[in-house]
């Protein structure tokens, strides 16, 4: 069809009356308009959109050319007329279509949108769209809804920019596009507020509902995994002014400090499936976790807060959120879990968190995620962190807390590493009570000693892979070395000389059984390597090695002969220690028989 054929057509139909047009029409005018912007009329059909005199055609079916018209807006380039007169005829169409029609064909092209084309197709659509429903009159609310869940939607499978190369890239305009989807929003809340001041209305609150849950889409993608930190050469970073813009939204809806404190989310969906309830939930903790972090360690909006809570309180409210975001693996989120924490602990005195805090779910589930990230994360900045942050809780109880805690993790970690740097820290806080003129009643006498039975043990007797908890061992033997020269036997303020029986039963005694066979059994070793390294090496004989399921490069004789060695010496220290302290324990048992004698 040429240009001309299109008006003779448009022409025969203007006589048409309005509820006489037939399915065939809609082809006709689809197909006809299509062939016009194909062939480069774009300019013929804006002036036939813009003619008074087919006002009730375009209403009709003008939103038969949104498929069409957005294919050749990509087709031109950017600086082609063209290409202009296509976003002419958009927004005529955005003007005259029937809203409800229109709304459908711009949603489905939405939808029908993949791979590289989403952001532009959204930021394409988003102005007629906002038009469109702004004239709505019903089902508004449900319609807005329907716009940002379907946006979202189409938006949450693309990867989010994390480096600062990436963001400043934004290959896909995913930055672009999230902070216009925000002011595509704008209206809408802008209308939420003005209502609410007036009356709350049924509508007025569906809408409101609807905003709600596009706030909470948005914190979990994609400020859950933004890079959100200030980024050098990045003035107006595009994340943090998203984050910005939905903290107001929230604030707007007279939101934000009911699910900062309160966890309150709006109308909760009744799911029968309880798969899809799950979900739900899980994404609502996602969301109000990374609100937490935006508030509290990025301070977004925390100068409307009233600031009359503890610092206390304040943990108290984020270990949820904090567990959270502690349990996710990726780097960007964990790494957001630990931030959140340390800024709650920094708030706070040391020595002023209650022990009675322990008996929150939440706070006992906080030092054992972090010692699952000490242990398995594979990124060395973040068990790092994570061990810091572990000090940090510890140093913020009280006594009795550091006490409870100590138990805990000695009773829950099963790592030999973490089980030593507890020991340490008990060490540490036996100290204290042995020099401070105060009385401290839990790392002395009686608890001390229930403390010392789970500290001074093997797990295994005899039989206890002392290789594997050598950390645990050496810093028990360090322990037992300072209780014995700091405790004396007249004093016996700790309570070490009265439990020594049981120490040197349960502790000294199968120690040095183990140290013995161990040493025996690793110099056996090392005799059968050395003896067999010619065969070996003309059979060309390796050792495969696997950690964490994973093969490492083979391992020739001389790599094991070496390895058996450093056990040999991890041995020797040990025993090394272990004749310390039970010379010590001889001496000053001595000296008080000669004294008593």
């Amino acid at each position: 069809l040429s240009s001309m054929e299109l008006n003779i057509l448009i022409f025969f139909q203007q006589i048409l009356e309005e509820a006489d047009f037939k399915a065939e029409d809609f082809n006709l005018f689809q197909v006809a308009g299509q062939k016009c912007l194909e062939d480069g009329y774009a300019a013929q059909l804006l002036e036939v959109i813009q003619n008074e005199k087919n006002k009730v055609i375009i209403k009709n079916m003008g939103w038969n050319l949104i498929s069409p018209l957005v294919r050749c807006i990509f087709m031109y380039k950017q600086e082609d007329n063209k290409r202009e007169h296509c976003l002419r005829i958009l927004d005529q169409l955005a003007q005259l279509c029937n809203p409800k029609e229109l709304f459908l064909g711009l949603l489905e092209q939405i939808e029908q949108t993949s791979g590289e084309q989403v952001c532009q197709t959204v930021m394409l659509l988003l102005q007629p769209l906002q038009t469109v429903l702004l004239k709505l009159q019903n089902k508004k609310a449900y319609s807005v809804g329907l716009s940002l869940a379907m946006i979202m939607n189409q938006l949450t499978p693309l990867p989010v920019p994390y480096t600062k190369q990436q963001i400043l890239e934004d290959k896909l305009g995913l930055c672009q596009c999230c902070n216009a989807v925000v002011d595509f929003a704008k209206p809408f809340v802008n209308e939420v507020v003005k209502n609410t001041e007036k009356s709350s209305e049924y509508s007025d609150m569906e809408l409101k509902e609807e905003l709600l849950k596009f706030c909470m889409k948005s914190l979990k993608y994609p400020l859950l995994t933004a890079q959100l930190e200030q980024l050098e050469g990045i003035e107006d970073h595009p994340f943090q002014h998203f984050a910005t813009e939905i903290i107001d939204i929230l604030w707007n809806l007279r939101e934000l400090i009911p699910l900062v404190f309160l966890h309150h989310k709006g109308k909760s969906v009744h799911w029968e499936n309880q798969e899809f309830a799950d979900m739900e939930r899980k994404d609502s903790a996602d969301s109000l976790a990374c609100l937490a972090y935006l508030v509290f360690v990025q301070h977004f909006g925390v100068e409307r807060f009233p600031m009359v809570f503890s610092p206390s309180y304040l943990l108290l409210c984020n270990m949820t959120h904090i567990e959270v975001l502690l349990k996710r693996t990726e780097e960007s989120v964990l790494s957001k879990g630990l931030d959140l924490f340390e800024s709650c602990l920094l708030r706070m005195e040391d020595n002023s968190l209650l022990h009675h805090y322990l008996e929150f779910r939440d706070f006992s589930n906080g030092p054992q995620d972090l010692v699952k990230i000490m242990t398995l994360c594979p990124m060395e900045h973040l068990r790092k962190k994570s061990l810091n942050i572990l000090q940090l809780f510890i140093d913020k109880f009280d006594t009795e807390g550091k006490y409870t805690l100590f138990r805990c993790l000695l009773k829950t970690s099963n790592h030999a590493g973490v089980e030593g740097y507890i020991i340490k820290n008990i060490k540490d806080q036996i100290h204290l009570s042995l020099t401070k003129e105060c009385d401290n009643i839990w790392f002395t006498g009686h608890h001390l000693i229930s403390l010392l039975d789970l500290v001074l043990s093997l797990p295994e007797g005899a039989e206890t892979d002392l290789l594997q908890n050598s950390d645990r061992i050496m810093a028990s033997l360090n322990l037992l070395r300072y209780l014995v020269i700091k405790d004396c036997e007249s004093d016996n303020q700790a309570g070490v000389w009265s439990t020594l029986g049981k120490i040197e039963q349960n502790f000294l005694k199968p120690l040095r059984v183990g140290l013995n066979m161990s040493k025996a059994h690793y110099e056996a070793e090392i005799k059968n390597k050395k003896e067999n390294r010619k065969e070996a090496h003309s059979s060309n004989t390796v050792c495969s090695v696997s950690v964490g399921g994973e093969k490492l490069p083979a391992m020739t004789t001389g790599m094991q002969l070496q390895v058996l060695h450093s056990a040999l010496f991890t041995f020797d220290l040990i025993e090394s220690v272990l004749a310390r302290v039970e010379e010590l324990i001889e001496v000053k048992t001595k000296a008080v028989m000669d004294e008593n004698s």
